[in-house]
């Protein structure tokens, strides 16, 4: 399983949210730019971020994207699936399946326990956690920038 390039790209923009202070919004353009991502792009993927309730929009003067509720309640897994849909290593796994053979198949309970390790790591990866670590650090740059992650953050 690899993760999607629209669920690693909502990762990003969300981390760059939660690093920003309480209250403050920012643009799509500046999280296409702090995400590497194309801004088209990142107009799906926030769409679906917002349509999760992981994030708000504002419209007009002074709108922008901002965080719905604390970072300390969304974890990696609430992202991933907010993008990708539950997480499903293989199509004999709930919930896209009620497999027949489950009962009587050697590698089923070897999907199951990878599924819930998957799920456990990524519940349990929250998102203030994540961004108080970024922010400690040097970013690698958005193409061409090279400033600090906390620099990318400013409000609009």
């Amino acid at each position: 399983m690899q993760v999607t390039r629209a669920a690693d790209y909502a990762v990003r923009v969300m981390l760059q949210l939660a690093t920003l202070p309480d209250g403050s919004r920012t643009s799509r353009a500046d999280l296409a730019r702090a995400a590497d991502a194309p801004p088209t792009f990142v107009a799906k993927i926030l769409q679906q971020l917002v349509d999760a309730r992981l994030v708000t929009s504002h419209a007009g003067r002074g709108g922008g994207f901002e965080m719905a509720r604390p970072s300390s309640e969304v974890s990696l897994l609430d992202i991933v699936s907010a993008i990708d849909g539950p997480i499903c290593l293989n199509h004999c796994m709930p919930p896209t399946s009620d497999c027949q053979r489950s009962s009587w198949c050697s590698a089923h309970p070897v999907w199951a326990e990878a599924q819930a390790a998957l799920t456990r790591a990524l519940g349990g990866a929250s998102l203030d956690r994540l961004a108080r670590e970024q922010s400690a650090r040097m970013v690698p740059p958005a193409v061409g920038a090279g400033i600090p992650a906390a620099a990318v953050g400013s409000p609009v």
